[in-house]
């Protein structure tokens, strides 16, 4: 009898083990699974001048992003974008941007934090509910953890899934403290500023922020890219008034957000005079020098600057349309 009950027991606990640790998923299960939730975000200022792209995940059902702050703060004021296109996935990916790109909505943001490279976002007109991304308690992350990426990197293709496992974690990166942050060999490059770092049960653990590539002597650098702990992005939401839940598909329930301002959230999360790290570079496209000669231009799927520089020219010229049938009707 006592046998039994301890077999019982020992059988119990590895059915509650199971369910405790999850499903391990393949890289395929989790892009079917969390693709639909991942974003392509574009801000461009008014004119069409300037502009910059990345990756947000879907956080909340109503239309709430979280994303990379470079990827929709100007760099030359230190404000929001005055247009924010966002792109949600198509049910194939077929590398014709002109496709692939044909569900957009416009968004605006609601707040952001430049110290933490942080920032949300409100779609606009969203009339049913959006797929979300699970969430998870990045201290359940190891190194050695299989994870996989979901974004746009640049010269590959639009919802691009790349796979990895963490490779170190580092503390105050940067030196922001309370800037937590994982290494990864997963292949990150620009373009996937803001996306998702998905564990093996699919949940978000990690918001990519940054890639190393050049040593300060010019010798190339692979496979070290940078993560942003869920941790920290789930203790900034709530301090706008996000709460994060489990489960998918269901809005959630938010507070009254700070409004769309670079405000200090805590001395604990500012940023230092002096940074511990070497430089390192974020994800988002900005204009490069041209070298005395011309490389040749690769075959690829679709190029992130070329996109960026097409969209915001067409909202300038949607713009300068609008203000010239005004015009017109004012003369009648």
């Amino acid at each position: 009898m006592r046998s039994m009950m301890w077999g019982t027991l020992f059988a119990l606990s590895l059915i509650w083990s199971t369910i405790a640790i999850g499903k391990e998923l393949s890289p395929r299960e989790i892009y079917e699974r969390d693709s639909p939730a991942v974003v392509m975000v574009m801000g461009y200022a008014d004119g069409g001048g300037k502009g910059s792209g990345g990756t947000g995940s879907i956080i909340q059902a109503d239309g709430l992003v979280l994303t990379n702050a470079h990827v929709v703060i100007e760099e030359q004021t230190g404000k929001p974008f005055a247009r924010l296109s966002v792109f949600l996935k198509p049910t194939r990916v077929t590398g014709d941007s002109k496709s692939d790109l044909s569900r957009m909505v416009r968004a605006k943001v609601v707040a952001y934090s430049q110290p933490l490279d942080l920032a949300l976002l409100k779609l606009e007109g969203v009339t049913e509910p959006l797929p979300v991304v699970d969430v998870s308690e990045s201290g359940r992350a190891r190194i050695g953890d299989r994870v996989v990426a979901i974004g746009h990197p640049e010269q590959g293709g639009l919802w691009t899934l790349t796979t990895g496992v963490i490779s170190a974690e580092v503390d105050n990166f940067n030196g922001v403290k309370g800037k937590q942050v994982f290494q990864t060999e997963t292949g990150l490059n620009r373009g996937n500023s803001g996306g998702p770092l998905l564990d093996g049960e699919g949940r978000m653990i990690g918001v990519n922020t940054a890639i190393a590539r050049v040593a300060p002597d010019g010798l190339p650098i692979t496979s070290i890219s940078f993560s942003l702990k869920s941790s920290v992005a789930t203790q900034w939401l709530r301090e706008q008034g996000v709460g994060l839940r489990a489960g998918r598909g269901a809005p959630l329930p938010a507070g009254q957000m700070q409004p769309a301002t670079d405000q200090p959230l805590a001395p604990s999360v500012q940023p230092q005079a002096k940074p511990v790290q070497p430089p390192q570079s974020d994800l988002s496209p900005k204009p490069t020098m041209k070298p005395d000669v011309a490389p040749p231009v690769p075959v690829r799927p679709y190029n992130l600057d070329q996109l960026i520089s097409d969209r915001a020219k067409a909202e300038a010229d949607l713009e300068n349309m609008m203000l010239e049938m005004r015009g017109r009707m004012k003369g009648r």
